[in-house]
C-alpha cells in the first residue's frame, strides 16, 4: 500500500503531491501487473479464416514468442467482412492483455476507405509491433508484348484504361498495390475485382486480364512454368526465389515498395509494462533463425519494430490512403 501523507501546505503544493502520490500509485499497480502477466493463455485474435498466409504469419510468430513469454498463445481465427469482425471484436475487448490482434494493411485501409467502420485504427488500438511483410509480384499473361516493367509503363500510357488488372477484390493488397503503382506513374488501368486471388489467378492464365500484382507463393509455379511473366517485385531487395527479376525500384520507379504487412495489436488502454513485455517476446521471436526462416519459406520478411516505429508505420499507412482518396485515384467502398 502507499500511503502520502500531507501536511498543512498552500492549496496548489497539495495539488502537486496529489498528483505525485496517483502516479506513484499507478506506476506500483503497473509494475506489478507486469509482474504476474501473463496468468493464462492470450488469444491472438486472427481476422481471417484459417490457412491464409496472414493466419501463418500469426501462428509462426506466436508460437516463436511462447517461449519467451512463458505461455502458450491461442490462435482465435474470426474473419468476416473483410477483416473487419476480428478487429471490431479485439477494440472492445478488456485492454488486460489476454485479447491480441493481428492487424493486417486491410485493418487501416478499410477505416480509410469505409464509412460504416466502427474502430479507429490509431486511437483504439496499442500497437505491440511488427510481424513483417509479403512483397508481390508483378506478372503478366505471356501475349502481352511487354518484356520489361518500363516496357509495360510505356504501354499502359498508350493505350489508357485498357489493360485490366484482377484483384482478391476492393481493398485487398493485389488491388491497393496497382493504385500506388498508378499513381506514381501516372497511368490509368482497368480493375477487375475477384472473390479471391485464385480466381483472378484462372483469368490472368486464360489471358481473360492482362496482369496481376500477386503474392509470390502463389505466381511462383506459374512463373517457372512460363505460363506467367514475372516483371518486377515490390520489395525493397530482390528476392531469394526470384534472384533474376528486379525490384520495381530498380527497373523503373525509384523508391516503390508495397505489398500486405501484419503486425500484432492490443485494445487502447492496455498497460505500458505488458506492451513492452509483449513486444519483447515477439521480437525476440523474429529474430531467431528459425522463425525467419520459417516466415522466408513463404515469401515474408520478418521486420521486428518498437512499439513506437509500429506506431509511425500505422500512421504513415493510414496517410497514404487518405492521400490517394483526397487525390481522386481510390474511391470509398461502401
Amino acid at each position: 500500500m502507499i500511503i502520502c501523507a500531507v501536511r498543512p501546505l498552500p492549496r496548489s503544493s497539495i495539488v502537486r503531491r496529489s498528483y505525485r502520490c496517483i502516479s506513484l500509485a499507478l506506476l506500483t499497480a503497473s509494475a506489478a501487473i507486469a509482474q504476474t502477466y501473463p496468468a493464462r493463455a492470450p488469444r491472438l485474435v486472427v481476422p481471417y479464416v484459417a490457412g491464409g498466409i496472414a493466419d501463418y504469419m500469426a501462428r509462426v510468430t506466436a508460437e516463436g514468442a511462447q517461449e519467451s513469454l512463458g505461455t502458450q498463445i491461442v490462435i482465435d481465427n474470426r474473419g468476416g467482412a473483410g477483416g473487419n469482425v476480428g478487429i471490431e471484436h479485439v477494440a472492445k475487448s478488456p485492454p488486460d492483455g489476454y485479447t491480441l490482434g493481428l492487424g493486417c494493411l486491410g485493418y487501416v485501409s478499410n477505416a480509410v476507405l469505409q464509412s460504416k467502420i466502427t474502430y479507429d485504427p490509431v486511437k483504439d488500438f496499442v500497437p505491440i509491433g511488427m510481424i513483417g511483410s509479403t512483397p508481390q509480384v508483378v506478372v503478366v499473361h505471356p501475349s502481352l508484348p511487354v518484356k520489361t516493367l518500363k516496357e509495360f509503363i510505356a504501354l499502359a500510357k498508350q493505350r489508357p484504361n485498357e489493360l485490366q488488372f484482377g484483384s482478391s477484390g476492393p481493398g485487398g493488397g493485389s488491388h491497393l498495390s496497382v493504385e500506388l503503382f498508378k499513381a506514381a506513374t501516372d497511368t490509368q488501368m482497368m480493375h477487375i475485382p475477384y472473390k479471391g486471388t485464385a480466381q483472378a489467378i484462372l483469368d490472368l492464365l486464360a489471358g481473360r486480364i492482362q496482369f496481376m500484382f500477386d503474392f509470390i507463393n502463389t505466381s511462383l509455379p506459374q512463373i517457372q512454368a512460363g505460363k506467367l511473366r514475372a516483371l518486377a517485385v515490390t520489395s525493397a531487395k530482390r528476392l531469394e526465389a526470384l534472384p533474376d527479376v528486379p525490384t520495381v525500384s530498380e527497373a523503373a520507379v525509384k523508391g516503390f515498395e508495397a505489398g500486405t504487412w501484419c503486425g500484432i495489436i492490443a485494445p487502447a488502454g492496455l498497460a505500458q509494462p505488458i506492451a513492452d513485455r509483449l513486444n519483447a517476446s515477439f521480437v525476440k521471436a523474429l529474430e531467431t533463425a528459425a522463425v525467419k526462416s520459417r516466415l522466408s519459406s513463404q515469401a515474408i520478411v520478418a521486420t521486428p519494430m518498437t512499439q513506437q516505429q509500429f506506431a509511425a508505420f500505422i500512421r504513415a499507412d493510414a496517410e497514404r490512403w487518405k492521400k490517394l482518396l483526397r487525390e481522386g485515384r481510390l474511391q470509398m467502398l461502401d
